[in-house]
């Protein structure tokens, strides 16, 4: 047909031999989009019989050879979705991700959809067309429909600090939220405080709601009432933080000690104190969670609880990429041991110091 031999001279030959073809020219010459070639090219089920017959026989005829890394069975490219970016958490996560990536050659895309629901669908407009091998999607919900779709386009998901319900259809990575939260709670008890505030975190979070147990565990433990006037909401942000601390020095009996489920909010709620005129530890014990590297060099600097974000993200680009060669992972669910780190912004309360 005339019109095969005209988009036939998109790709030429030269006498040593045949010449590298893009998958745009084999697009071009097929009469589709690009992305269909990505599909067929990634063996994605998403593609009309017909179609993908035709761009498989311009690729065979062409010799085309996909470019991947030096391994040849591993995944070329990994989406990792947050919901929200600003936070030197996602810089941690984000940190190991990438290591773990450039070990095994292969690029990571980061993205944030801010839970919105047309973030979230032209995010997999983009994915689509990028044809990428692997999602991992940090503290986030995608729309039902949305999963239904990673799930037709043989894409693997891995969840970092699963949001709404656990998951059961992909692996999860996280941290020992529970035992952080008493290890903190437990921390406080022993230093003698009984009225220890609590900032918690977003509560569709399931790292969030874990904390908040292992505070409560930690207190009916030790034999102290658990107050609901002394848990007060956060969002794992500095304003949060120095809203909550406000909050509990509110109180007419305020506590002794503030335990903030983020170093984030632990950083807020020692602000709020700065602004009192209140000293940390002197007047009020402050302890956070995940030891960021900021609250090393905080005045003070601050007891926390060290959850490995950096390792997290590492264990879930691995998992993806293992997902992506059809590798099952030896667990659907992981949680990387939590740390209590002591420094100086804990201390026996002033009523203990003055016996």
């Amino acid at each position: 047909m005339a019109g095969e031999g005209a988009r036939s001279k998109a790709v030429t030959r030269s006498p040593e031999g045949p010449a590298k073809v893009t998958i745009t020219e084999i697009a071009r010459e097929a009469g589709v989009s690009v992305p269909t070639v990505s599909r067929v090219v990634n063996g994605r089920s998403d593609v009309s019989p017909g179609t993908r017959a035709r761009v498989e026989d311009l690729l065979h005829r062409h010799g085309y050879q996909r470019r991947a890394p030096a391994s040849g069975d591993r995944a070329a490219l990994l989406d990792l979705v947050f919901n929200d970016l600003d936070s030197p958490w996602a810089v941690e996560i984000i940190r190991g991700v990438e290591e773990a990536a450039h070990e095994a050659g292969v690029g990571t895309v980061v993205s944030a959809i801010h839970d919105r629901a047309g973030d979230a669908r032209e995010w997999m407009t983009n994915l689509r067309a990028r044809a990428s091998d692997g999602v991992i999607l940090v503290t986030s919900v995608l729309e039902p429909g949305l999963r239904d779709e990673l799930r037709r386009l043989r894409v693997p998901l891995v969840v970092i600090d699963p949001a709404g319900a656990p998951v059961t259809d992909a692996p999860t990575v996280g941290a020992t939220n529970w035992a952080g939260g008493m290890a903190a709670t437990e921390h406080l008890l022993e230093l003698g405080h009984r009225r220890i505030g609590f900032i918690q975190g977003p509560p569709r979070l399931l790292c969030s709601r874990a904390r908040l147990d292992g505070y409560r565990a930690a207190l009916d433990v030790a034999g102290v009432p658990v107050e609901d006037e002394l848990i007060v909401p956060g969002d794992f942000y500095h304003a949060s933080g120095f809203a909550g601390c406000q909050q509990l020095l509110g109180l007419d009996e305020p506590p002794t000690a503030i335990f903030a489920s983020s170093d984030q909010m632990a950083l807020g709620a020692i602000e709020a104190l700065r602004r009192r005129g209140l000293r940390v530890p002197e007047d009020l014990s402050v302890v956070g969670f995940d030891d960021l590297p900021e609250v090393r060099w905080s005045a003070p600097p601050l007891t926390t609880v060290r959850q490995p974000l950096s390792d997290m993200g590492k264990l879930a680009a691995r998992t993806a990429l293992d997902l992506a060669r059809s590798v099952e992972p030896a667990a659907p669910r992981v949680d990387l041991a939590t740390e209590l780190v002591v420094r100086a912004s804990t201390a026996a309360p002033r009523s203990a110091q003055l016996r």
